[in-house]
Formats: C-alpha cells, sequence, structure tokens
C-alpha cells in the first residue's frame, strides 16, 4: 500500500520492503521538501516492524540530480542532507539506492550512504560540483575513496564527469547491474538476498582498505598535480577536491569530513564558485527569447549548403555532418574544393586515430558530403551559410545569386564575424529569410555560435537557427546587428589598448603575461603570432606604418617563420625577442613618445575596463539581450576563465564605481576612446549592478 509522505515523497510497503519514492521534477533535486520527505519515511520504516528492508528511488528521470542549486547561499532549515545520511547510513535495516537516469552530486553522496547500490546500465553517476567551483560537500570527498581508490576518485571528482553504469560496476561504486525495465524488482530482490543471507550492513565510511593502500605514497597526488596543471590552472575547486582526497587517505573519517566541510565553505564563499553558479544559470538563459512566442513554426532544415571550402567553411560543414545532416559545398575552383574536402576527411581521421570515431563513422560522415562549383546545386536545400572571402561586396553578390537559385523559404545565412546583415539581406528579395551565424573557429570544435538577427529577420528562421544549434552542440547568443556584432565588437577595444600600451613602455610579453595570469588561454601577441602576422597584409602596399608592417616586412610573420613579436626555437617554443624590442622602441620614439614603466595593474585595467564599457554601450543599444548573454558569449568564444564569469559578470565583482572611475580617469590621460557609456553612470548613479538590468537592457 502506497504512503504519500508529503507532496514529494511517498512510501509503498511491497511484502516487507519499504520502497520510498522521491517524485520532484525534473531532476528530482533534494530541495528542503525531499530531505524531509526521505527523512520521515525512513523514519516510518525503521520504526515498522513489518519493514525488514529499504529501496530508495527516483521517480521521473533520474534518481537525484543532487542539491537544489537555488538553495546555495541561503540558510538551511528543518533536515539537512547529512541529517538523511545519517539516518540511512545508520539505519538497522538494510538500505538499498537503485539508481536509473542519474544519481549527480548530492544525489550520489546521498546514495553512497546507502548500504548497496544497484543500477540500470543506462545510468550515470557522478560529482561534478567541481563544474559551479565548489566541491562535493557531503562527504563525497571522504566516500568516494574509499569505494573506488584515490586515483578514480581524484579523476572523477576533478573532471566532473558522469560515469556509466557499467564503469561504475567494475570500480566498486555498484553492486549489481538491474535489468532496464525492472530496476525496482531487482532493488526488491537484492534487497531481500541481503536480509536472507544476512549480509552485513555496510557503510562506505567504515571501508578503509584502498584509502590505507594509498598512504604513505604523496607521490601519487605529486604526480596527479603535475599531469593536472595546465587543465587546472586559474582554478581553486580542483586544488581544493585533491586537499579533500589527501585528507581521506591520511585522516580518520571524521577528520577528513571536517577538511571537506571547511573547504567546501571556502569555495562557496569565494568569488570563483560564484561566477561559476553564475554562468551555470547564464548558459541556460541565453536559450530564452523574451517576444519570441513558444508555438512560433520550426522550419525542416533536412539538408544544408556551405559556400565555400576554406577552413571556415569545411569546418561548419562538419558540425552538420556529425548529426547526420547531409551537405552540399560549392567552391569557384577545383583546386579549392579539393583542398577542403581533403581538410574535412583529414580532422575526421585524425579523430578515429585517437580512438574517438571509428572508420565506419567517418565514411558515413563523408557519404553525406557532397560537393560541385556551381551554386545551382543548391536549389533544394533548405539552409545556405556562406562563408567566402570577408568583403562586403563579394558576400553581396553571393546573397543575390542565392536569392535567384534557392527555394523559397529556404534559410539564407552567412557567417561573417562583423559585416552588416541588413546590408546582405537587401541584395535578396527574402530578407526575412536572411540571418547570420557567426561560427568560431576552428568551427569544428568551438562551442560558440553568434545568431545574429537581421531587421526583418523572421521569427521562425531565429527560432529555427536557435534550435539547429543546439542540434549541432553550439551554445548559441541571439545579438544585434553592428560592427564585429557583441563578441569582436568588444575584443577590438582589448586590441586597441594592447597595441598601445606597447607603444606606452610595456613589451608584448608583459601585456601577454597579465593577461594569461588573469586567466585568459593566450595574451594577444602570442595570437598574433599563432594566426600570423600577414594575415590581410600586402606587400605591395605595406608602408611601414604600424608595427605589425614593420614585423612582416622583415619576414616576422609569426610562428611559421619562427619569429614575430616573439622568436620561436624549433619546437615553437617562445621567448621575448631582443629585436622586437629594439623595434618597438624606435617605432615609438619616431612617434614622439617616451617610455615610462607601466604597472601590471595598469595593463589590466587598461586592457579589461573597456571592454566592460563596450558591453555596457551594446546592451544600452539594445544588441544583447542580457548582460549575462555578453558573458556567455566571451566564456565560449573567447576563452574568458569561466571562474571570473564574463566581462560583465566581473564588472559586478570589482565594482562599477570603481570601472567608470578608472574610465574617467583613462578618458582624461588618454583620450575619448575611453568615454564611459551612459549606462555605466546610470547604473552607477543607481547603485545598481550589470546583473540587474531588465531584459534588453
Amino acid at each position: 500500500m502506497k504512503k504519500t509522505i508529503n507532496d514529494v515523497t511517498s512510501m509503498t510497503n511491497v511484502d516487507g520492503v519499504a520502497v520510498i519514492a522521491i517524485n520532484h521534477p525534473p531532476v528530482n533535486a533534494l530541495s528542503s521538501a525531499v530531505r524531509e520527505g526521505v527523512h520521515a519515511a525512513m523514519q516510518a520504516a525503521i520504526a515498522d516492524p513489518a519493514i525488514v528492508a529499504v529501496v530508495l528511488r527516483g521517480e521521473g528521470a533520474a534518481f537525484s540530480g543532487g542539491a537544489d542549486i537555488t538553495e546555495f547561499g541561503k540558510p538551511k532549515t528543518g533536515v539537512v542532507l547529512a541529517d538523511v545520511q545519517r539516518i540511512l547510513e545508520d539505519s538497522p535495516k538494510p538500505v538499498v539506492a537503485a539508481i536509473h537516469g542519474f544519481a549527480l552530486g548530492g544525489g550520489l553522496e546521498m546514495a553512497l550512504t546507502c548500504h548497496y547500490r544497484i543500477a540500470v546500465p543506462s545510468a550515470r553517476m557522478g560529482l561534478p560540483e567541481v563544474n559551479i567551483g565548489i566541491l562535493p560537500g557531503a562527504g563525497g570527498t571522504q566516500r568516494l575513496p574509499r569505494i573506488v581508490g584515490p586515483q578514480v576518485a581524484l579523476d572523477w571528482m576533478t573532471s566532473g564527469v558522469h560515469v556509466k553504469a557499467k564503469e561504475a560496476l567494475e570500480k566498486g561504486l555498484l553492486d549489481e547491474l538491474a535489468p532496464e525495465n525492472d530496476l525496482q524488482g531487482a532493488a526488491i530482490a537484492l534487497a531481500r538476498r541481503v536480509v536472507s543471507e544476512k549480509r552485513p550492513l555496510r557503510k562506505v565510511r567504515d571501508q578503509n582498505e584502498k584509502v590505507e593502500a594509498a598512504r604513505g605514497h604523496p607521490e601519487i597526488f605529486a604526480e596527479f598535480r603535475k599531469a593536472s596543471a595546465r587543465k587546472f590552472r586559474g582554478f581553486d575547486a580542483p586544488k581544493k577536491i585533491i586537499e579533500c582526497v589527501e585528507a581521506a587517505v591520511n585522516l580518520p573519517f571524521a577528520e577528513g569530513l571536517k577538511a571537506e566541510r571547511q573547504k567546501f565553505t571556502e569555495l562557496m564563499e569565494g568569488d570563483q564558485s560564484a561566477a561559476q553558479r553564475y554562468y551555470f544559470f547564464a548558459s541556460r538563459q541565453v536559450w530564452n527569447i523574451p517576444g519570441l512566442a513558444k508555438d512560433t513554426a520550426i522550419l525542416p532544415v533536412r539538408s544544408v549548403g556551405i559556400v565555400g571550402a576554406g577552413t571556415m567553411g569545411g569546418g561548419i560543414a562538419m558540425n552538420f555532418l556529425n548529426v547526420g545532416i547531409p551537405v552540399h559545398i560549392v567552391e569557384t575552383r577545383q583546386e579549392a574544393l579539393d583542398r577542403g574536402l581533403r581538410t574535412i576527411r583529414t580532422n575526421y581521421e585524425n579523430t578515429a586515430k585517437k580512438g574517438r570515431l571509428t572508420q565506419e563513422a567517418v565514411e558515413q560522415r563523408m557519404a553525406l558530403l557532397t560537393s560541385s562549383l556551381d551554386l545551382q546545386n543548391l536549389a533544394s536545400v533548405d539552409l545556405v551559410i556562406e562563408a567566402v572571402f570577408e568583403n562586403m561586396e563579394v558576400k553581396k553578390e553571393v546573397f543575390a545569386r542565392l536569392d535567384q537559385v534557392c527555394k523559397p523559404g529556404a534559410i539564407l545565412a552567412s557567417n561573417t564575424s562583423g559585416l552588416d546583415i541588413n546590408e546582405m539581406a537587401a541584395a535578396t528579395k527574402r530578407p526575412e529569410s536572411v540571418i547570420g551565424l557567426h561560427f568560431f573557429s576552428p568551427a569544428n570544435v568551438m562551442k560558440l555560435l553568434e545568431v545574429v538577427r537581421g531587421a526583418k529577420t523572421s521569427d521562425s528562421v531565429i527560432a529555427t537557427c536557435m534550435q539547429l544549434a543546439k542540434k549541432i552542440e553550439k551554445v548559441a547568443a541571439l545579438v544585434g546587428v553592428c560592427p564585429g556584432f557583441v563578441g569582436n565588437r568588444i575584443l577590438r577595444q582589448r586590441q586597441r589598448e594592447a597595441n598601445a600600451l606597447i607603444l606606452e613602455g610595456a613589451m608584448p610579453w608583459d601585456v601577454d603575461r597579465v593577461l594569461y595570469d588573469f586567466g585568459l588561454p593566450m595574451g594577444p601577441f602570442a595570437m598574433s603570432d599563432l594566426a600570423g602576422l600577414d594575415i590581410g597584409w600586402s606587400k605591395e602596399k605595406s608602408t611601414s606604418s604600424t608595427l605589425r608592417e614593420v614585423l612582416c616586412e622583415m619576414d616576422r610573420r609569426g610562428q611559421k617563420t619562427r619569429a614575430g613579436f616573439y622568436d620561436y626555437d624549433e619546437k615553437r617554443v617562445a621567448s621575448p625577442s631582443p629585436v622586437v624590442k629594439k623595434i618597438i622602441e624606435d617605432f615609438a620614439k619616431k612617434q614622439g613618445k617616451v617610455a615610462r614603466q607601466i604597472s601590471d595593474q595598469e595593463i589590466l585595467e587598461r586592457c579589461i575596463y573597456p571592454m566592460i564599457n563596450e558591453g555596457a554601450k551594446i546592451l544600452e543599444e539594445g544588441l544583447a539581450i542580457r548582460a549575462s548573454d555578453i558573458d556567455v558569449v566571451w566564456v565560449n568564444g573567447y576563452g574568458w576563465p569561466v571562474y571570473r564569469g564574463g566581462p560583465m559578470f566581473y564588472g559586478d565583482l570589482v565594482g562599477l564605481p570603481k570601472v567608470l572611475a578608472k574610465m574617467k580617469e583613462f578618458e582624461a590621460s588618454h583620450g575619448p576612446q575611453f568615454k564611459p557609456a551612459k549606462l555605466l553612470e546610470e547604473l552607477v548613479a543607481s547603485g545598481r549592478k550589470f546583473k540587474d538590468l531588465p531584459l534588453g537592457k
């Protein structure tokens, strides 16, 4: 008979086995009501002499997705998770966790206090708290090493991986696998066997064999830190997880639990977790488009055409081939087409060599790809993306021809990184079908897609492109038309100041070091060397008017010539160049500039604060829906460290009054390019932050 405990928890007596079910859609998060319900149900089961064992399970999609993140930072009320864990672990009757869907974070930590665990083969388990800048704070860092061993626990917790049930069984996290369609029956059967065979009520906290085997071997942790140093650069949470696992190995359980709680609190109260939790919500909000009706018609995209088989065109094609959508690429020259097709195949085969793709899958994807030298072959496709040279006249010509060739209703998209979508749309008789789809390079790797709506782009085209972005596993942000859109418009502010700073006394390696230490993957000058200084440079038109021209004229074109802003050895390892130092000093003198000492703080503020200010202008102009959308663009498209949230979050964090004061100071000393945005001044005057803005502002 089923007994309702509260709105989200029930208990059913199945011939002496109490089945406690959590029903709190969508993911059975461990809210206060769930915690109270499970605790009360356990009390009732323990007190009932007719109950011999307990099965704990979830209804709906999962066992439990973990803590209710909306409760973070709020005072805990009523039953806390530790109370639930205590009553499960100390139960005099065996408790079996029955896992389907997923058991993540606090959900898995709760399952770890049950005496036995069983799951269906499709289930996934993990402790992914690292992704929001914290660590498992309910005993996960102490129990997991005891059951799977310290090294496996380190891998799982610092990566946040969702582990498949089969691997969880092999590593000892699970006791059994259940049939996919009879989890409850198998869990009840396991519970009965535990009772009939008088098996021990195993407490993970008391299983010390695997942690004791690691005791006295500090090299385990030293080697893990060394191997992971690059991946964990700048992040606090993985480092503290390692410290907690060390505590699990070297301290009694109770003391390890105290260490875990202390480090969890430090992270929860720190800026990094605040930034990563903010980004967690921002990356979900970015899909919500105000004013776009839920019943907006989605256009079918069963085939895609791409104009241009260069680096971008080929990379874009792979996104669609990966999800089974046929692609037809058109080029103007057979040589360029052949080269593009070879590059696509090479990319797939390199992935196959690494074991991430089968050769059969490579052939399946390549079989979806066709090509020609005739735009007329795009007549029947549902979506065309032009990826030709970044020149407005060329693009307008392409759009005019596509307008004549493509069927009515086909979406015409441009991969431009910053040209006017409205001008391209005006070259067609169907501006409502024209949109920008700005993929970031390399397009088959980078997650960001700027979806650029023109003045006349229809809601159906917008909704279709946002949905399509999800299908090809991109993170999409809807933005408006302006030079550079959101990402590159903001980037130009940083680039301008980086170039100005090296003429005032800083060196390229100074600027790069400061921005790298801030958490960016690469500084602007190292990035220029990697891309090639000669992109867009013409030897015939070069007049030594910029540093870049001077370097290119000297054949210092970046890594490919082993000389650019830096000198490079045969392994492309960079070192500061005395030649470039002299070039910069001479160039600055010719411009009448007197070199001065520039602090790291000034470099950071000169490069970052104008970005925040430009973001404010973008919001002021209504070209981004939310400040957080700008941050999503910068985290996914430019490698802004997620532990700093994004430029707009960072502005809120350091304080908009401070940003405004510095912008005014720089405006007075360096010029009108630092003029503060009106929105920035308004926010400071009213004591608000970017996060307080209404949508579209």
